[in-house]
């Protein structure tokens, strides 16, 4: 499957989670889950859908190895970060702090990785297609 195409598909799968979540928000008059929510959107569905956009717009050749590690580590950094803060935040199935601070720190950290890579591949792919 191509990146932009995996990219764009998972944004849409955050798109409809922060949806989701704000919906029910609004509905029950609780604002508990507002940070997760705003990170699942802007990170999950805005920034997603961005890279997804750059590599429909620029000459990425389909066998980069840093196109493959960014991608996976966008997806995997998003996942890991925003679950990591409903974990932290609000511990529903009451686990050890140490544990979710921790999973909390490596999905961010999983996402800051992604974003160096993203500044790498602008600098190293900058030619727009045809």
């Amino acid at each position: 499957m191509a990146f932009n195409v995996l990219l764009l598909r998972m944004s849409a799968v955050y798109a409809l989670i922060g949806a989701f979540m704000g919906s029910h928000m609004a509905g029950a008059g609780s604002y508990a889950f507002k940070p997760i929510h705003a990170h699942i959107l802007v990170v999950g569905w805005l920034s997603l859908f961005a890279f997804s956009s750059y590599y429909r717009s620029y000459e990425v050749p389909k066998t980069s190895k840093l196109a493959a590690f960014h991608v996976w580590t966008a997806i995997i950094g998003t996942f890991g970060l925003t679950s990591g803060m409903w974990l932290y935040n609000l511990n529903p199935f009451n686990l050890p702090g140490t544990f979710t601070m921790v999973f909390y720190i490596v999905g961010g950290t999983t996402l800051l990785v992604s974003f160096f890579l993203f500044m790498l591949m602008t600098f190293k792919y900058a030619e727009s297609k045809k």
